[in-house]
């Protein structure tokens, strides 16, 4: 029997995690070069300087190319998950966004494929031969899955994720785990396990959370495509803090089974998984591909509904394309870059024929915050404590806020969480009729995805601009349009702020100490309307020309 002596340490045991990371990217060949103790702040450049010209060709290509090249047998599944192997351990040094590689598996499945391909002459299905990374907590047969807890270490997976099944069927390279924050509850990666994930546009600001190491990793192109998961913004705060796409679909259009999380089985909010790229075709690639298989069939949580991408959602009848714009929630004024960035997109869209342009004013968003944080922490965070006190972790900066020191936490009795489930149900019919009353004709809503761009370390506590689109079940997507102008982003030293969440995020927007960093928006349509708010966006970056700054580049 093991005594309490006996037993590692949790810094222990996440150094052993640490270094099972190291070695997977040891058998990374040929073996990366050591780069510089001393890094500039923004990151992004750096890869470019240490890959083949091959490597360089297949990772900084979108997936939606890589796919055609692939299928044309241009290509081969081994060369491109070779080259997204070094380019993820580059990421790792430069960002920390790597939990672990899989060379051995990716590898061996990449030949497969190139077998496959070699003996038909056609790909296996749409993504074949597309490497694909996977934030950590979604499971892959016999690996680890803590979910972000010291404590969980150890728990494997007895099976692949039904997605990962998915994908792998269809011909997908699984390569690359991500990092996650402390229990997957916070705006910031974060954790007591692998450390902090910094955003490769200026590493003293957050790549987000809860699904950062995704964006970390897909900015700096070391993936085409990951998987991530939403429960109040984590695939939107991510993918706004550094410039790429991330969608968090409806619920039940996506599977969770093989999905490992500490209130999994809680339905008062419920997460979802989504997919994150460089490119919006890479969301809708993604989308399509799995809903292709018709997963709905073995899985009674799932919705009926194929990717209906091949019908026209939008101008129908012949009606404009209406995008109502919300400037900012009643509880927290945007930052200038934020504003200015939604103002630029607003003045183009205005010019465009084919959209109307309408002002949508938030609706009872205290209201909305309150059920959130009753019904985030139902038991009062104490699941959350205990899940730490099984290795002595101490809580990360963030997730105390979120878990246990935010105004409003309380542990709820039975008739609480019934009270204030039905709270949510009511908010959520009283929304869509304000929708249809006061806007019948809307079809999109565009606003920021946080109110300042991406912000320093262990800042992020307001989820309001995100977390409201998981209250009401709608879909949410998030894009890139500029980024951070030091002489036109300045901080307005006259405002004065109008509640505790308005100064905090007043008083740490610095954009000197967030330069370099993409500014993005977020677009939101209603519940299972997935393929009009792809469709909608997709429109309007053709219209008006976004990103206006590549910050990719």
């Amino acid at each position: 029997m093991t005594t309490e002596e006996e037993r590692p340490s949790w810094q222990d045991l996440a150094q052993q995690v640490q270094a099972d990371r190291d070695r997977s990217i040891a058998q990374v060949e040929p073996a990366i070069p050591v780069l510089p103790e001393t890094l500039p702040s923004r990151v992004i450049d750096i890869p470019r300087q240490h890959l083949t010209p091959l490597e360089l060709a297949i990772t900084e290509s979108d997936p939606e190319a890589l796919v055609e090249s692939l299928a044309a047998g241009k290509l081969t599944a081994s060369s491109v998950t070779k080259a997204f192997l070094r380019r993820a351990a580059l990421a790792q040094r430069l960002t920390n966004c790597i939990y672990e590689l899989l060379p051995d598996r990716a590898i061996s499945h990449a030949r497969n494929l190139d077998d496959y391909f070699a003996e038909h002459g056609k790909p296996l299905g749409p993504p074949h031969g597309l490497p694909i990374s996977v934030k950590a907590h979604i499971g892959l047969e016999g690996q680890d899955n803590a979910a972000g807890f010291v404590g969980w270490l150890g728990r494997k997976d007895s099976a692949d994720a039904s997605v990962v099944k998915i994908l792998l069927k269809a011909g997908a390279v699984i390569y690359a785990r991500t990092t996650e924050p402390q229990g997957l509850m916070a705006l910031e990666t974060r954790s007591n396990i692998t450390g902090t994930t910094t955003n490769p546009h200026n590493t003293a600001t957050s790549a987000g959370g809860s699904s950062g190491g995704e964006s970390a990793l897909i900015a700096l192109r070391g993936s085409p495509l990951g998987i991530g998961s939403d429960i109040g913004g984590s695939i939107r705060s991510p993918a706004a803090n550094c410039g790429i796409s991330g969608l968090k679909p409806s619920t039940g259009r996506l599977p969770l089974i093989g999905i490992s999380a500490y209130a999994i089985g809680c339905e008062t909010i419920l997460g979802v998984i989504g997919p994150m790229s460089s490119t919006l075709g890479g969301i809708n690639l993604f989308m399509k591909a799995v809903l292709g298989s018709k997963p709905w069939l073995s899985d009674p949580l799932l919705h009926p509904i194929p990717w209906r991408d091949h019908e026209s959602h939008i101008h129908q009848d012949g009606r404009n394309l209406t995008v109502g714009v919300m400037w900012n929630d009643r509880v927290v004024t945007p930052a200038p870059a934020v504003t200015r960035c939604l103002q630029e997109v607003v003045e183009r869209l205005k010019l465009v024929s084919g959209i109307a342009v309408i002002e949508w004013k938030p609706f009872r968003q205290k209201e909305a915050l309150e059920i959130l944080t009753k019904l985030y922490t139902p038991d009062g965070g104490e699941a959350f404590k205990g899940h730490l006190e099984l290795s002595g972790e101490p809580y990360t900066p963030l997730t105390a806020w979120t878990v246990r020191d935010a105004p409003g936490i309380e542990k709820l009795s039975f008739q609480g969480v019934w009270d204030w489930t039905f709270k949510r149900e009511a908010f959520r019919y009283s929304y869509l009729q304000e929708w249809n009353s006061v806007a019948p004709d809307m079809d999109v809503i565009l606003c920021p995805a946080y109110p300042t761009p991406a912000p320093l370390h262990d800042t992020s506590r307001y989820w309001g601009y995100t977390s409201i689109w998981n209250l009401l079940d709608y879909p949410g997507v998030v894009f890139p349009v500029t980024k951070v102008d030091l002489e036109r982003d300045v901080k307005d030293i006259t405002y004065i702020p109008q509640n505790e969440f308005d100064s905090w995020c007043y008083e740490n927007y610095n954009p000197q100490k967030q330069k370099d960093v993409p500014v993005s928006l977020q677009l939101v349509a209603k519940r299972l309307e997935d393929e009009k708010l792809l469709q909608a966006l997709k429109e309007i970056k053709d219209k008006i020309g976004l990103p206006f700054v590549d910050c990719l580049a």
